[in-house]
């Protein structure tokens, strides 16, 4: 919902950044996987409740996501650049909830895995559609600048993101904020597999 206004606000800054790992000789792949590391970091802050340097970790996480898509702009997309991207981002996206659940699994486990449960969903009806859309050479109206077709819903990037910075600043409502945006993902995932559907139908 909100991922085509946030990239319009976020698209200039990117790009800027992105010159100097580009005159580096930094490639988007390198970029993404160190993003990737960074972020793998906070699980460890998680997992001893320090969550705002949790945070910290997250928001780097995806500053790099950001700014590898950028690079890759700048150097040619590639197919192999946004498997790798995407892979990492849905394991990034698990990652988080599982966290929570390690820091405090008595009240926080059945939420937690709720929201695992409902990335599955969302990941999936996600990458099925874009695998299709690929054989069947449809692009997507709104992110052509995008490796693989990106279809939307109620629960994209921005929100994911939104989601978590709330769960760092209120963890102790981990479980409602779960549960409330589990919900709202498989909204996501019933409307995109009908929409889906009918698409390829």
């Amino acid at each position: 919902m909100l991922d085509q206004y946030a990239i319009k606000i976020i698209r200039w800054p990117l790009k800027t950044l992105s010159a100097l790992p580009d005159i580096l000789g930094i490639t988007a792949n390198q970029v993404t996987v160190t993003g990737f590391v960074i972020g793998l970091c906070a699980l460890p802050a998680l997992a001893f409740q320090q969550y705002t340097l949790a945070l910290c970790f997250i928001v780097i996480n995806r500053l790099f996501d950001g700014l590898d898509g950028a690079i890759a702009r700048r150097q040619g997309i590639t197919d192999c650049g946004g498997f790798l991207d995407i892979t990492l981002d849905f394991l990034f996206y698990s990652m988080v909830p599982f966290g929570f659940v390690i820091a405090n699994p008595e009240a926080n486990a059945i939420a937690g895995a709720f929201l695992i449960f409902s990335f599955i969903g969302t990941g999936s009806s996600f990458l099925a559609f874009a695998i299709m859309a690929s054989k069947r050479n449809i692009e997507s109206p709104v992110y052509k600048q995008k490796s693989l077709y990106y279809i939307g819903g109620l629960t994209e990037g921005t929100e994911t993101i939104g989601c978590f910075v709330l769960f760092c600043l209120l963890p102790q409502h981990f479980a409602l904020i779960a549960w409330i945006f589990g919900t709202l993902c498989w909204i996501t995932t019933t409307t995109r597999i009908w929409a889906g559907y009918q698409t390829l139908k």
